[in-house]
């Protein structure tokens, strides 16, 4: 199988598309929540205010343990060792030049003729190779560039010593076809670009980034450009979800923990919100404001309430969508009904099955000096099956134990956990989406301890999708 890398451009590009400023304590945020889920490669912008962001970059540098941090070079070698200096103490570290090479770009941003673009990438790209060993050269505008012009370009950037080269399609208009015989003619231009890694930055104008990148994939390409909070690149979430859907297929995978995957982009995706600006709007809304859409009431129709549980991604019979508009009712005649309730309505009451996994006991070690242990033993038809993993955190460790037991991976889809009672017994409870060949499963648990109540819940989730398989 081979690995597909995964960079995101969120805090190079993201936040200025949306508006948003982030704080310096959110920058480092986000960079800690990337890492956490093993995204490969973290891009910053380049050094601006030299003060604020060379101390920004040294501060995420020291924290990254899974990714590397990837520092736009500028055009020049001062900005290049600017660069440098600050993302030197990174455990993973790269250094990118990102120039144009069509010739609109070229005259219109650089006021440059090919000739010395040409001696900008080799004077720019062997300069960060004699201070870094990983660096990458994006060709800005390729897909509109002339062919034989590009195929200079790009053999340039390698023979200075370009281990990455990514072909960015700034303008969208390419069709997946079109983009996979591009990469194609790329590759028999410059028989030395396979001695290098591909990379491909696919714009989404015409909605087709995702497809684009899956192309270039199968043409030979080895890294894709991904955001949380854009909508010109293909998104972190569905470039993983599609790697994982059909990677076996085509023969790849990628390093993203996808367990926790989208829990994360929505933390992004909040922090991000809480600093929209009123006067400059988002390129599209930065979290799904289907949850807040739902707003039902006793006068809503068992239509309305179908629709609603649709929106928020479940499929259900119509046995199972009258018993949750039964029981919508009587929570209705307390209060308005919002996504979490209905949430919470559709864990209990739809797809209530037969349980063929049982909780036997479970056992969960954790510390600040220790790492996170479980040991759980589940009962499947009288057996007892036993799962033990460390994780990154108690509920993390418990999930891995019981993936281990089942033998399959699941997408967690979705988390929460909250308290229904008061006081220090109080009752929490868990709620727990897995999503399964493309459907949704939803579990619910509630216990004093909140782990018990997160292991209750993924086996009341796994009971419907192993009886739905069934």
């Amino acid at each position: 199988m081979k690995t597909v890398r995964i960079a995101d451009v969120t805090l190079k590009e993201g936040t200025k598309a949306s508006g948003a400023t982030l704080s310096f304590k959110e920058k480092i945020e986000i960079a800690k929540l990337l890492d956490r889920i093993c995204v490969d490669v973290i891009e910053m912008p380049a050094i601006e205010n030299e003060a604020a962001d060379s101390l920004l970059l040294k501060s995420v540098a020291s924290l990254l343990k899974n990714s590397t941090l990837s520092v736009d070079a500028g055009t020049s070698r001062e900005s290049a060792h600017k660069a440098w200096q600050a993302v030197m103490g990174a455990k993973r570290k790269r250094l990118y030049v990102s120039l144009p090479t069509s010739t609109v770009q070229m005259e219109y941003l650089c006021k440059c003729k090919p000739a010395k673009m040409l001696t900008i990438i080799e004077d720019m790209v062997s300069y960060c190779k004699s201070l870094c060993e990983d660096v990458e050269f994006c060709a800005q505008d390729a897909t509109r560039s002339e062919r034989e012009f590009l195929s200079k370009a790009v053999s340039t950037a390698v023979k200075a010593g370009a281990t990455t080269v990514t072909l960015c399609d700034t303008a969208g208009q390419q069709l997946p076809d079109e983009y996979k015989t591009f990469i194609s003619e790329l590759y028999e231009d410059v028989p030395e670009l396979k001695d290098v890694s591909l990379g491909v930055n696919c714009s989404s104008e015409l909605g087709m980034a995702g497809a684009c990148a899956v192309a270039a994939v199968a043409s030979g390409a080895a890294e894709i450009k991904t955001t949380v909070t854009r909508t010109q690149l293909p998104t972190l979430e569905n470039c993983v979800h599609l790697v994982r859907t059909r990677g076996e297929s085509i023969g790849i995978e990628s390093n993203v923990n996808v367990t926790e995957l989208s829990r994360t982009v929505k933390q992004i995706k909040t922090l991000v919100k809480t600093r929209r600006t009123e006067t400059t709007p988002f390129d599209a809304p930065v979290a799904s404001d289907a949850d807040n859409d739902i707003k039902l009431d006793v006068n809503s129709a068992i239509s309305e309430v179908g629709e609603a549980v649709k929106t928020l991604g479940y499929t259900l019979s119509e046995d199972d969508l009258a018993k949750v508009f039964e029981a919508f009712q009587n929570t209705a005649k307390k209060k308005q009904v919002g996504a979490k309730e209905l949430e919470a309505i559709v864990a209990s009451e739809a797809l209530q099955v037969p349980p063929t996994f049982k909780l036997v006991s479970y056992v969960v070690n954790s510390g600040n000096i220790i790492s996170p242990t479980a040991n759980i033993v589940v009962e499947k038809q009288g057996k007892n099956f036993t799962g033990l993993s460390t994780g990154d955190g108690p509920i993390d460790a418990a999930l891995l134990a019981l993936e281990q037991i089942v033998g399959h991976h699941y997408e967690l889809d979705d988390f929460q956990i909250q308290s229904v009672t008061e006081g220090r017994e109080a009752m929490g409870e868990a709620l727990i989406k897995l999503r399964a060949d493309g459907r949704l499963f939803s579990g619910r648990g509630i216990s004093t301890d909140i782990i018990g109540a997160t292991i209750r819940a993924y086996l009341n989730a796994l009971n419907k999708i192993v009886y739905g398989e069934n």
